[in-house]
């Protein structure tokens, strides 16, 4: 047992000091930083902004002052200026004095229409704003037209009185399933990185090992699935503390964005009354997902003798991981068809899919239950099984791209026996 604690934190420890998980590490923790503050990056860097300036050419005064408290509700930053010709709107912008300019008519009908000319037209929010801020005008001259009074209009526009409620008792309302939804997004993609990204990482630990012919003196004082089930530990500490510097860092500044800025985008994905119940179910499905993808990746990893062939060995199992993300993804406009149901009580699949279902509905605790006891009893399986292809792999050098190799290290285990 004492042999086995020395390979977890010797795996451990390796792994917590080198370079590329520090600086990992540290840029992830910074990115998290700056997302999470991303609304008052965007306020520094516009804070020299002085608005957009565009150019109006029209025939009737009336038309263009109708015109411009409508651009001027719709956007403060879009500062309009007179213009009498389009030939001085034009030099105007080539001089860098506007932005665009905007020809303002009146059609047959006596209706306003526009013509919006620019250097680019990349900037398509300008021209959608000032193609709504027409339109506005249009509807208003029109309603004028027809002889509506202004109550009669503000009844034709006035919103629809249209209200969700669920008939199940304890069903979630819009707004829980709103915040449920961003937090589950939040949360998916942390297992689906941390599994694919720590997965990886056991089968390379294995196969550098492998090539540099130290296995050959571990195999002699240490059993093989001893090493196995080590390495899968140590990596499991440090994903764990990885995660937990990543998430403290992206928690507290999360918080302090969400009390400088209630009405910002953090705000709407929920996080201020999340369930607890929420966060030990991500806890509980990461784990067994981890372990799941971690003992198929250590005993994948031992068919290799070369670090260049662990990614191709390892394809299938991402792609597992990969489509279970894209379901989930799929899930989370609609939780309960049928898709997502089945295939959150397949193993593979269900770290994602059953987080994903306890996540925004009131899954039956059974259903949870059956979930996680077929997780625990196939990671015990494939870690049975995992054991024997691990004992004879390691044993195993030379070129190894080929699922048919499995069957080679179990033999190799056999013999061992």
């Amino acid at each position: 047992m004492n042999k086995f604690w020395v390979i977890v934190f010797h795996t451990y420890l390796n792994k917590l000091k080198t370079k590329s998980f520090i600086i990992t590490t540290i840029i992830t923790a910074l990115i998290l930083v700056a997302l999470t503050n991303m609304e008052k990056i965007i306020d520094v860097f516009n804070s020299d902004d002085n608005g957009t300036n565009v150019g109006v050419i029209y025939d009737v005064e009336s038309v263009y002052t109708l015109f411009k408290q409508n651009v001027n509700v719709m956007d403060k930053d879009i500062h309009l200026k007179e213009f009498t010709s389009e030939s001085k709107a034009k030099q105007a912008v080539e001089s860098g004095e506007l932005d665009s300019y905007l020809l303002l008519s009146l059609n047959d009908k006596q209706l306003p229409q526009a013509v919006y000319k620019a250097n680019s037209l990349a900037e398509s929010n300008l021209s959608s704003t000032l193609e709504q801020a027409v339109q506005q005008t249009k509807v208003a001259m029109a309603t004028v037209k027809i002889g509506l009074e202004e109550k009669q209009i503000d009844q034709l526009y006035s919103p629809v009185s249209f209200k969700k409620k669920a008939l199940v008792e304890n069903a979630k309302t819009e707004q829980e399933l709103n915040q449920a939804r961003g937090l589950v997004y939040v949360l998916l993609f942390v297992i689906y990185f941390a599994v694919i990204m720590y997965g990886s990482m056991i089968a390379m630990e294995v196969a550098t090992e492998k090539s540099s012919r130290v296995m050959e003196i571990l195999v002699s004082s240490v059993s093989p699935i001893t090493q196995m089930f080590a390495k899968i530990i140590g990596i499991a500490l440090l994903s764990l503390t990885q995660l937990a510097v990543i998430l403290s860092v992206g928690y507290t500044s999360l918080k302090a964005s969400v009390e400088t800025n209630h009405n910002g985008i953090f705000s709407y994905l929920g996080f201020n009354d999340v369930p607890l119940t929420t966060f030990v179910y991500a806890f509980v499905f990461f784990i067994l997902g981890y372990f799941l993808f971690a003992t198929l990746a250590a005993f994948l990893g031992s068919l290799v003798s070369r670090i260049e062939d662990v990614q191709q060995m390892i394809t299938p199992m991402t792609l597992v991981i990969v489509a279970a993300f894209l379901i989930a993804m799929f899930g989370l406009g609609d939780p309960e068809t049928t898709i997502i149901t089945v295939t959150s009580f397949i193993p593979f699949f269900a770290p994602m899919i059953m987080f994903l279902r306890v996540g925004m509905l009131n899954v039956p605790v059974w259903e949870v239950s059956v979930s996680i006891g077929i997780l625990v009893v196939t990671i015990t399986a494939l870690a049975i099984f995992g054991a024997r292809v691990y004992k004879g792999g390691v044993l195993m050098y030379g070129k190894s791209t080929s699922f048919k190799d499995i069957k080679k290290a179990l033999q190799l285990t056999k013999k061992e026996t």
